[in-house]
């Protein structure tokens, strides 16, 4: 296995759970791709999601409003309207 910069964390996630090398380093990866994602991809990705389940617009920015301050980086906060323009240009 090639050294990369999470060894560290796919070390410990082997040693404290029932996965396998190679298993750790896709969970690693994938949560790493999943905080690295853009700003607008998430705004999109997510409101796409909430909309299958139902929600309205108005409830789907006020819950995009609450993911985004959860963040590994906090976004400023944005208003719907910022988020509306995002999703619908």
């Amino acid at each position: 296995m090639p050294a990369g910069p999470y060894d560290d964390l796919v070390a410990h996630l082997v040693r404290s759970t029932p996965l396998n090398a190679g298993e750790a380093a896709r969970v690693v990866a994938e949560v790493v791709g999943y905080f690295g994602e853009e700003l607008p991809d998430f705004v999109r990705r997510r409101h796409t999601e909430l909309k299958r389940r139902g929600l309205t617009n108005e409830e789907i920015f006020a819950a995009l409003g609450d993911e985004l301050a959860t963040r590994r980086v906090v976004p400023p906060a944005l208003s719907a309207r910022q988020l509306r323009r995002i999703v619908y240009g």
